[in-house]
């Protein structure tokens, strides 16, 4: 079930105020909700924007997708950096389990180039010092 945090209408005609519900997204915008997080009445001066911040972060970390004017509301309450600030924190605390399968991927890609052998008079003898370039800092 794909769940959406959107705005339902309420209110006379042509005096509009919302209230900020998670529902389903394929009910109506004015139908069947899910829950009640709050209200937005943009009539009013100034504004007025109540979000329930713990309930909201709730819905957005188990998946709820907010819709653009609510993702604005989010931001405007300060949810949604709460929301991205909780996210980078699991992010770095658990590793991504889909990273290392495409890595050995990768390797197993680059690893059956077979190397071009060299004939045993043109190796090295074995007993004879390696010299490696060495690099040298140059501060001009």
């Amino acid at each position: 079930m794909a769940v959406k945090i959107r705005l339902m209408r309420v209110g006379k005609k042509k005096q509009p105020s919302y209230r900020v519900v998670v529902s389903d997204a394929r009910s109506p915008r004015d139908g069947r909700f899910i829950e009640v997080l709050g209200q937005y009445a943009p009539r009013a001066e100034p504004s007025v924007v109540s979000i329930d911040a713990d309930r909201a972060l709730h819905w957005l970390r188990v998946g709820a997708q907010p819709t653009e004017q609510v993702a604005k509301l989010l931001e405007i309450t300060g949810v949604w950096a709460a929301y991205k600030a909780a996210v980078g924190k699991d992010a770095v605390a658990k590793p991504k389990a889909k990273t290392a399968p495409k890595a050995k991927a990768v390797e197993a890609v680059a690893a059956p180039s077979p190397a071009p052998e060299t004939p045993a008079s043109d190796a090295p003898a074995a007993d004879a010092p390696t010299e490696t370039p060495a690099t040298e800092d140059v501060s001009e």
